[in-house]
């Protein structure tokens, strides 16, 4: 498989709550698209992981995608291991996405920090011709982080106008999360509300409806520049 674009998740729902505006225009805008995920969720408080399961089947349905997986890491227990880090490689050379979207550092919750840096040792191994790492060697053209709980200043803006409904419908797939009793200020339907109020305000500076910030390592070069 060679994919175009893989958003790398810490637990069921993470992908959407973070970039599934972008996994939406990116898949009308004909580029293949994928979502990893490393755990099953678990530990949640809502939900129970077979629910999950079914719930992140529905939602790469309206999302559209040409893949979905979870290498069924322990939840809680994301790190950067040499054990994680070689299964993620081998799953990047075999899925061999041309941009990766990973969870940004800053975040509350453990498992998308430490998903974080599991992920760059991954694409960096997962590059190497002579790491042991199962599979052909891959490098990733673009790498990019998506924020979670915490604030970020974003590199780039994504116009997800038209694709604000798609992004609500695929959240809302993940129902064990956001209906009934709220778990957390951002597990309920509440928090979704929020991260779309969240992606009006960034779409305001643009001049558009909606848009999603993403974090670049790297400067990213744009011709012409005026």
């Amino acid at each position: 498989m060679s994919l175009d674009l893989l958003v790398i998740a810490p637990h069921p729902d993470d992908a959407e709550l973070g970039c599934g505006g972008l996994l939406a225009r990116a898949k009308a805008e004909g580029l293949s698209t994928g979502i990893l995920e490393l755990s099953l969720g678990e530990m949640s408080t809502k939900g129970t992981p077979e629910e999950r399961l079914e719930e992140a089947a529905e939602a790469a349905r309206i999302l559209g995608l040409d893949y979905r997986g979870n290498l069924r890491f322990p939840d809680g227990s994301l790190r950067d291991t040499p054990e994680q880090v070689a299964r993620l490689a081998h799953a990047l050379r075999e899925l061999r996405p041309a941009v990766l979207i990973v969870p940004h550092e800053s975040d509350r919750h453990p498992d998308h920090t430490g998903a974080h840096y599991l992920c760059r040792s991954a694409a960096h191994f997962a590059a190497l011709p002579r790491a042991r790492v199962e599979g052909e060697a891959h490098r990733v053209s673009r790498l990019f982080f998506y924020p979670g709980n915490y604030p970020v200043t974003p590199t780039l803006l994504v116009d997800v106008s038209a694709y604000i409904d798609a992004w609500e419908a695929a959240v809302l797939a993940h129902r064990s999360q956001f209906f009934g009793e709220a778990a957390s200020e951002t597990v309920s339907l509440a928090g979704v509300e929020a991260r779309k109020a969240l992606r009006r305000q960034w779409g305001n500076y643009l001049g558009v409806g909606y848009a999603e910030p993403l974090v670049s390592p790297l400067p990213l070069l744009t011709t012409p520049w005026y």
